[in-house]
């Protein structure tokens, strides 16, 4: 359990980790302190508003890279 909310700073360094490692196609940052994003190519884009919201967002997705990519811890 987080004992301090997320920052857009926290939001930036995700999104750039998981788009730099190739598990998002597209990511921007919006003055208006919102993120776009899309998974894929044809994928529908994500808007996500709040610092808070957008981290339940890259939880969703870290977990479903962990549970599609095999085990390689020892």
């Amino acid at each position: 359990m987080r004992s301090t909310p997320a920052t857009a700073a926290e939001v930036d360094a995700w999104l750039t980790v998981l788009h730099t490692h190739g598990h998002l196609h597209h990511r921007e940052t919006h003055p208006d302190g919102t993120w776009s994003v899309r998974e894929h190519p044809d994928s529908i884009p994500w808007t996500l508003h709040h610092p808070v919201l957008a981290m339940d967002w890259i939880e969703a997705l870290v977990r479903e890279i962990a549970a599609n990519e095999p085990d390689t811890r020892r």
